[in-house]
């Protein structure tokens, strides 16, 4: 976590460059993200630099003037700290902190400040440290400059171990530990998620702090943590929602995304964010208030890419509608995204279209059969149990007859279970 200064909160500079691939505009939005980032730490922004620039800067990451003129900034404001927008290597940091004279902390160390200080459970703070780890291995060089002298003597067959090759074995030999561990974490949730596979699983993405824990609350009438700061939650909450009409499904808040997102953030959660892969569908919150809320969906569309999760069904669930000031944009809105529903979960407007939308969702990837077994396929019916959701079963004389409700993409798996047991599939009653 950020150290407080003595007189209260530290202050800081921020730093961003735009280059072709990102234009001032898109700078300005990064940047404001970046100060709440900052906030969220603990910092106050006492000032921005900015520059204009075809490519980085080798070295130091910005030009030797702009090094220069933020030198004269830090020293005027007696700042102790500056944070770059983007990622530094470890050589810009170790350049940069030399040349200004105090700390420099890149955007994806100051990410994994604030997971570290949001981590409540075992899990999310294994998976923040492992993080970390990976973060700070080739970081190491700057770390313990001071420290890299040869370890040897009388008797050894050569200079010994360097200070700096000691400390990297360590954090390799901690890291495949946590990774071990987490192996371990996931495999439970995996058993976790088979205990609730027969239920319709919904799962709530989108970028960070547009109210997802919220609707959560709303829809399940639960209590999971609300705060109006960036990454409020870290680990997966799933809540049952009842829809209505006897229809119901599991709903399961994840960690907000962000842009720039480190990968090896996004690889550490690993487990949790399988929530998403795994799940039925998907509800992708967003903040329509938002002036910059186009970009936001692409940052959550461009991570869901990364999780193989893409082509998952997804209902946009396009939320503060009571912030807008020009509706009129709300049609833009709606051309843009056909599978959509206009919401406010804080004021409670149109959460029941929000439930009509799921269950037709939930219509679409789920189909309602009625299957006909021999009663002495004891073990096949169990396994059907264990595949679908079964709202009737009864039994005449040596049959028995269940009906239930299974997944799209499990029907077939179903009808090949029940063909070779001996089973009849008969007419599925209707969907209301």
């Amino acid at each position: 976590m950020i150290e407080l200064a003595s007189g209260g909160r530290e202050r800081c500079i921020l730093v961003g460059v735009s280059t072709r691939l990102a234009s001032r505009e898109d700078l300005a939005e990064s940047l404001d993200e970046l100060e709440l980032l900052a906030d969220t730490a603990g910092a106050d922004v006492v000032a921005r630099l900015t520059q204009d620039r075809d490519r980085f800067e080798p070295a130091t990451f910005i030009g030797k003037g702009k090094v220069e003129e933020l030198h004269t900034l830090v020293v005027d404001q007696r700042v102790p700290m500056v944070i770059f927008d983007d990622d530094l290597s470890p050589a810009q940091v170790r350049n940069l902190e030399a040349a200004l004279e105090c700390k420099v902390v890149d955007r994806s160390g100051l990410i994994l400040d604030i997971f570290a200080s949001r981590a409540k459970s075992s899990e999310a703070r294994t998976q923040v440290e492992l993080a970390q780890l990976q973060y700070m291995l080739p970081r190491l060089t700057r770390a313990w400059t001071h420290l890299s002298k040869q370890f040897g003597g009388i008797g050894t067959k050569g200079p010994g171990e360097t200070q700096i090759e000691t400390d990297r074995r360590m954090v390799r030999t901690r890291i495949g530990h946590l990774q071990e561990k987490l192996e371990r974490i996931g495999q439970q949730r995996l058993t976790q998620r088979k205990g609730r596979s027969k239920h319709v699983r919904a799962a709530l993405v989108g970028y960070t702090n547009v109210g997802k824990s919220t609707l959560l609350n709303i829809l399940s009438g639960s209590d999971v943590f609300v705060e109006n700061r960036l990454f409020a939650t870290l680990d997966p909450t799933t809540r049952f929602v009842d829809l209505g009409g006897g229809n119901s499904l599991l709903m399961t808040d994840t960690v907000g995304f962000i842009r720039k997102l480190p990968h090896h953030l996004v690889a550490s959660f690993k487990s949790t964010l399988e929530e998403v892969t795994e799940a039925d569908l998907l509800l992708h919150v967003v903040d329509v208030s938002h002036p910059f809320f186009e970009d936001q969906i692409r940052v959550v569309q461009e991570t869901l890419v990364e999780l193989d999760a893409a082509d998952r069904t997804t209902l946009m669930v396009f939320n503060k509608v009571d912030r807008l000031e020009d509706r009129t944009l709300l049609n833009e809105v709606a051309r843009a995204h056909p599978s959509h529903v206009f919401i406010s979960a804080t004021r409670g407007i149109n959460l029941l279209g929000l439930k009509e939308a799921i269950h037709a969702l939930v219509r679409q990837e789920f189909c309602e059969l009625v299957v006909r077994m021999p009663h002495m396929e004891q073990r096949s019916i169990s396994q059907i149990f264990d595949l679908a959701e079964v709202s009737d079963q009864r039994y005449e004389g040596d049959e028995a007859f269940l009906t239930l409700r299974v997944a799209v993409r499990e029907e077939q798996r179903l009808r090949q279970m029940v063909k070779e047991s001996g089973g009849v599939l008969l007419s599925p009653p209707r969907l209301e």
